[in-house]
């Protein structure tokens, strides 16, 4: 399958059992590129519960990375990740920031959350 490379930056609300998610892509080239877009969320949303995210950069997609932000293991970033392969985009940095609603998701709804707040920025460019 060939790639695309993401070109507009996008952002996207979901809810699940009163989390809220908010998710955002921009088009990125480089790793430097990636950690500013990250500082700035950090900073934006210095009270989120966590602020996860997976990027994929290259014309064949090669240079990943899922990271979790303190969710269980491989519930949060492996999902967001998923979603990058399964629309064929590279040059693409998703990042997702959850409130935590008061009802604990597990990790069946973790996986699911974070799966559609990718899904639904990736659908917007």
């Amino acid at each position: 399958m060939e790639l695309r490379k993401f070109t507009e930056p996008a952002s996207a609300k979901h809810r699940e059992r009163g989390s809220k998610f908010m998710s955002f892509a921009w088009p990125v080239t480089t790793v430097d590129e990636i950690n500013e877009h990250l500082k700035t969320l950090r900073k934006k949303y210095y009270d989120a519960t966590h602020i996860c995210f997976a990027y994929r950069l290259g014309p064949t997609g090669d240079v990943w990375r899922a990271y979790d932000d303190r969710e269980p293991s491989g519930t949060a970033g492996t999902p967001i990740y998923g979603q990058l392969r399964s629309a064929g985009v590279t040059d693409c940095l998703v990042a997702v920031v959850r409130y935590f609603g008061g009802t604990k998701l597990g990790t069946p709804g973790l996986i699911k959350a974070y799966k559609e707040a990718a899904r639904e920025v990736l659908q917007h460019e």
